[in-house]
This record gives C-alpha cells, structure tokens and sequence, in this order.
C-alpha cells in the first residue's frame, strides 16, 4: 500500500499503464484509506474508470502561452506586473527538466530541484542568485499552477516552500537625512520625492497622475486640498483621495501654469520613464553613502512609517496608502508606551466631554454599567 498522511488526512500513490494517480481519501483512518487505494486499483484494473482525461495535461512549456494570456488579461492595467510574469516564465523554461515535464507532474521534488539548481546559478555580477529572485519564480510557477487546477488541469497544486534569508527593504529615510538628500536632487526628480514622501503614493501612481487629479483648494469643511489616485482595473484597487501637506501643494502649484496633461512629464509631454528616476537616484544615494536598501519605493514606506508614528491607526493607513488589506497596513504602527498613554488620556478626556454634555454622573454611569453592588461593611 502507498497511503501517506497529508494535513491531516490519507492520500494514496500509485502508478497504473505509465501514469501517475495521486489522490486524497479525505479519511482521518488508515486502513479506511487503504482500502479505498485498493478499490480504485480495482475499478483501474476492470476498466471501470480509466485516466483519459490526463492524456492531454499539458506540459509547462505548452502551458506557458495560455498562462500569459490570462495574466496579460487580469491585469491588462499593469504592464510592469505583466512584465514580471513574462520574466519569471522564461526564468523557470530554462530548466529543461522542469518546463518538459507535464503538469500533473510537477511535485515537490521536481520544485525543490529547481529551486536548488537556481541557488546555485551565478548573477551576470557574478553572485549566487539571491533567494528574493528565486523566490519570485517559485511564487510564478505556484500561480501557474494554481491556473492550471482552477481550470481543472490538474486535481492538486503542490506544496512550493519559499527559501528563507530574503531581505525585505525596510529603509525609512530619517528626518536628519532628507534635507541633504533632497538637496542633492535634480529637478524633477526633486518634487516626486517629496510628493512620495508627504502623500505615500506608489512612483507609478506619481507618474501618471494628470493635472485633473490634482485639487489644490480644499473641499467644503476640508483643510488641505487632495490628490486622486485613480482606480484600476485590478483586484482590490479603488479610488482614494489623499489631502496635501502645504509643501506637497507648493510643489503643486509651481508647477507648469498650463496645468494639462501629465504633472511630471518630459518636455514632450509624455510620461516620464521610472529607470531614469532610479538611476538618478542610485547616483545620489552613492554620492552620499546612504544604504543600498533606500530605493524610491522607501519614500513610500517612510510615509506610512510616520503616519504611524504621528498616531495614525491601521485602517487610516490603510485607506490613504491603497493597501488592499488592513493587515499590511498594520506594520507601520508602532504603539510604543507614550502613545498608548496617550491614547487612554484621550479616551479619558473624551468620556469626561460627553458626560459633561449629557449632565451625566460618572458614577452613575460605572453603577448602570455594573448593576447593582453589594455594600461592604
């Protein structure tokens, strides 16, 4: 018998006429699942069920072209994203072994051999790959495969581990240091950094937005005019309005007086490119030995780590940084003893004003909320 536990539950593998059968019992009983392996031999072996729909799984390679069609149409609104699956995709067919073989034979053993064989792959600047890379094929091939089951290919996607030791760019700029590296900026590179810093928007949100999305007049009963952010034809992406600092509107407003079209732009008027801020930003960061994780996305994540430390709650951050979910948004907040101090004083202030307001004994209150209490002699 071939049975083996899975989260919790019996699967059996076997091979019959060459192919590979693989599946869950779904019973918590050993010998329960063992006598279902042997049930489905049987029903094989009579000809009762057969394995015809597996005949045409194709292999990754003859999957691949179907994979990029529908990534190209979810997220037709993100180039760059489209981009990196091409990438990936190409990255994991350079493994023969890997892009030959069939879906449904694609399992942990075969996913851990590439993974190990690209760990050992030297970088065109003559390093190992690093995990983060290798990461990212793995994460390609899982949505792949993902696919491929939903449109019932195969019956299961297998278990792809991660490699651990991958860096995350946690940078935030210091307060100390941005003035010298503002000032070390070339136009217009200057401006989107500050607008990345005082509004947290992505540098491809920066890049397109138009001079119809920008609102310097406050609106009634607002202090700050506000930025749109336009949403996308993507999961989880909606429109947000983001109020401006005074130093993001000034930027704002000495810009061109035309006020059409792209807010930063090349003298064509067509949108600026994103490697060439990179790259003007790379220079500046050398020039002043500042760390190599301080990339422009870091702007971004200073923003949110100062909304957080101004006293900004998860869901605030979350509606003003465009994170899908609160739970990404909750690694920018910090609660540290003074501000949780804080935080009950005022709450305490708050209950003083309302019951102020409402003529309200606090001791009655603490009595309504209690119920009645016991006198102790």
């Amino acid at each position: 018998m071939a049975v083996y536990k899975r989260g919790g539950v019996w699967w059996y593998k076997f091979k019959f006429d060459g192919e590979s059968v693989r599946e869950t019992t779904k019973q918590t009983n050993k010998r329960v699942a063992e006598q279902m392996e042997a049930a489905r031999k049987t029903a094989l072996a009579k000809g009762e069920v057969g394995l015809e729909e597996r005949k045409n799984i194709p292999t990754l390679k003859a999957f691949g072209p179907q994979f990029t069609n529908a990534i190209e149409t979810r997220c037709a609104t993100k180039p760059a994203t489209i981009d990196f699956y091409k990438d990936k995709l190409k990255r994991l067919l350079e493994f023969n072994k890997l892009a030959s073989a069939r879906l449904d034979r694609i399992d942990e053993s075969l996913i851990e051999s590439y993974a190990q064989r690209r760990t050992r792959t030297i970088s065109r600047r003559g390093k190992a790959m690093s995990p983060a890379t290798v990461n990212r094929e793995l994460a390609t091939l899982r949505r792949l495969l993902r696919l491929a089951c939903d449109w019932k290919l195969i019956s299961r996607v297998p278990r792809i581990r991660l490699l651990r030791g991958e860096r995350n760019r946690e940078f935030v700029l210091a307060y100390t240091d941005e003035k010298t590296y503002l000032s070390a900026l070339k136009q217009p590179l200057q401006d989107v950094a500050v607008l990345l810093l005082d509004t947290g928007l992505r540098i491809g949100e920066v890049l397109t937005l138009e001079w119809t999305d920008i609102h310097l007049h406050p609106a009634k009963d607002a202090k700050h005019g506000y930025v749109t952010v336009r949403a996308k034809n993507a999961k989880n992406s909606r429109t947000r309005n983001i109020p401006l600092t005074d130093r993001a509107a000034e930027i704002l407003k000495a810009q061109s007086p035309t006020r059409n079209g792209y807010v930063f732009h090349r003298p064509d008027g067509s949108q600026l490119y994103q490697t060439w801020l990179n790259q003007q930003h790379s220079a500046v960061r050398e020039s002043l030995k500042l760390p190599d994780d301080f990339v422009l996305h870091s702007l971004r994540h200073t923003f949110g780590t100062r909304l957080g430390e101004a006293g900004a709650d998860a869901f605030t951050i979350m509606r003003l940084m465009g994170h899908s979910t609160v739970t990404v948004s909750q690694r920018y907040v910090h609660p540290s003893p003074e501000s949780m101090e804080n935080a009950v004083s005022r709450l305490e202030a708050l209950n003083a004003s309302k019951v102020r307001e409402g003529g309200t004994n606090v001791g009655t209150v603490i009595d309504a909320l209690d119920g009645p209490r016991e006198q102790v002699a």
